[in-house]
């Protein structure tokens, strides 16, 4: 099977991905209570996500197209009774199980105060009221524009605090749990966000923040990424070598492994479902890790974007589609 972006799926490829979304997926909604030590064997409690790509045998790609079916924790099949074991086959096309545990919006660790600011650093809001105590921080993702005005681009669950803030909240930089200072760190105000929902699948978590001052921000991305190629963004293809800085693990490399994932990640909202998603496996260790929700996913090969990264595990992370994000949010990329 030769590596593909998400435009070039066959449509048997992908109706057979939709239908095993259909029928195994579990529904977004309220998170179940996590029980350590405890795995249920059926699918619907157990499948965070449905993909495509080459199926995987003993370790090693194989040329075959398959339906993948991503489950927190792969079980033996003795284990699984015959009635909730997941099929070999949906539609006549091949599936894979694969391990990739529970994905999980990122925000968290300690960056330091950067004037300018770049993407890459630590950003975030500040509560009020009851919440006052909670201090949080994420990514700094790019410098967008629209018009004559420039953004922060971020998550909505950074930026917007999964749709809770008003419009005109102030962004931070650092972010408060960075030891940022609420008198002096503001460099923007929330200014829009594509809000989240638990009802119905999503297909971004973006959101940008009106820059204060033109001298607050620079849009060339912190050391190891640097300046973009193009303010173009590029398809991700299945294989494509990535690259993104962040404030939870800085500067990390990864592959992508999917391009067009159905996948369930735990909010402060609940489980929320995402489609047509980048999923990424890191090169060495983790790609990401909490803090890095909002970090610009970037090609290596042509130094251009192709993703913003929303969350993940130790092993696998999430990333919108970058043009996705662009044209929900009707702004450009500024290099």
């Amino acid at each position: 099977m030769a590596s593909r972006s998400r435009g070039s799926i066959p449509e048997a490829l992908d109706a057979a991905k939709r239908h095993a979304v259909e029928r195994f997926l579990p529904a977004p909604g309220k998170s179940a209570r996590r029980v350590v030590h405890r795995v249920s064997a059926d699918p619907r409690h157990n499948l965070v996500g449905v993909g495509v790509g080459a199926k995987i045998v003993k370790s090693k790609m194989t040329g075959r197209p398959s339906v993948r079916l991503y489950v927190a924790r792969k079980l033996h099949k003795d284990l699984v009774p015959e009635a909730l074991r997941l099929p070999p086959h949906i539609d006549g096309i091949d599936t894979d199980v694969i391990e990739i545990g529970r994905l999980r919006a990122q925000a968290m660790s300690a960056r330091r105060r950067h004037r300018p600011a770049k993407p890459g650093c630590s950003i975030g809001f500040a509560l009020e009221g009851g919440h006052a105590e909670l201090l949080m921080a994420g990514t700094f993702g790019a410098v967008v524009s629209r018009a004559s005005s420039k953004f922060i681009l971020s998550n909505n669950h950074v930026l917007a605090y999964e749709n809770e803030l008003p419009i005109g909240t102030r962004i931070y930089q650092p972010g408060l749990l960075d030891h940022g200072d609420p008198d002096a760190d503001a460099i923007a105000r929330l200014f829009r966000f594509i809000p989240l929902s638990v009802s119905e699948p999503n297909r971004v978590d973006c959101a940008i923040a009106e820059i204060l001052e033109p001298g607050l921000t620079g849009a060339s991305v912190m050391a190891k990424v640097g300046k973009l190629a193009s303010p173009e963004p590029i398809d991700a293809v299945e294989g494509m070598a990535v690259k993104k800085i962040g404030r939870g693990s800085g500067y990390t490399l990864g592959n992508v492994f999917d391009v067009s994932a159905t996948v369930t990640l735990d909010y402060e909202l609940g489980s929320l479902s995402f489609v047509d998603q980048i999923l990424i496996r890191g090169a060495s260790g983790a790609f990401s890790e909490y803090g890095d929700s909002g970090a610009l996913v970037v090609d290596v090969d042509s130094r251009r974007a192709t993703g913003l990264l929303i969350g993940g595990n130790v092993e696998y992370a999430v990333a919108n589609h970058f043009d996705d994000v662009l044209e929900g949010l009707e702004v450009s990329l500024v290099t």
